[in-house]
C-alpha cells in the first residue's frame, strides 16, 4: 500500500517525516519532485510530490487541508507511552497537535496531529481487554 501526498515542499516534508520516525526509501530517497517513506513494521510507503504534480495523478483539485480533509490516517501504538513519546517528536517537527493524548471510551489512548501540510494523522493505542 502507498499512500500519497501532495505537499507544498517535498524537501521539508521529508524532513518532518523523518524527525518523527519515518525511514527514506532506498529506491525513491527524493528530489525536488518526489520522496519516498517507510512507516512501521508493515513497511506502508508514503510518497510525496509537490502539489501541482499530485493534481496530475487524481485528475481532480487537491483538496484545502486549512478547510477539510478527505481521510484521518491511523498509526498503531504498542502502548499509551509510545503514543506519548511520538506527539512530543511532532511537536519538536513543526507539526500541530489538534487532539492532544488521552484515553478515549476508557479502552482507546490516541491523540491527533497534522503535518505540515494539515494532512491529519491519528496515533492510536488500543487496549482490547478494556473494550466493552
Amino acid at each position: 500500500m502507498w499512500l500519497n501526498f501532495g505537499v507544498e515542499d517535498v524537501h521539508k516534508s521529508k524532513e518532518f517525516y523523518t524527525a518523527i520516525g519515518f525511514k527514506v526509501m532506498e529506491q525513491h530517497p527524493g528530489n525536488d519532485q518526489m520522496s519516498g517513506l517507510i512507516i512501521g513494521e508493515q513497511k506502508v510507503a508514503v510518497m510525496l510530490f509537490p502539489k501541482a504534480v499530485f493534481g496530475g495523478f487524481i485528475q481532480h483539485s487537491v483538496t484545502n487541508t486549512s478547510e477539510s480533509n478527505e481521510i484521518l490516517i491511523s498509526i498503531d501504538a504498542a502502548s499509551p507511552e509510545e503514543v506519548d513519546a511520538q506527539i512530543e517528536l511532532v511537536e519538536k517537527a513543526g507539526g500541530k497537535v489538534f487532539g492532544k493524548p488521552g484515553w478515549t471510551q476508557g479502552w482507546m489512548y490516541g491523540a491527533g496531529f497534522c503535518d505540515l501540510d494539515g494532512h491529519r494523522w491519528n496515533i492510536l493505542h488500543m487496549d482490547m481487554s478494556k473494550m466493552r
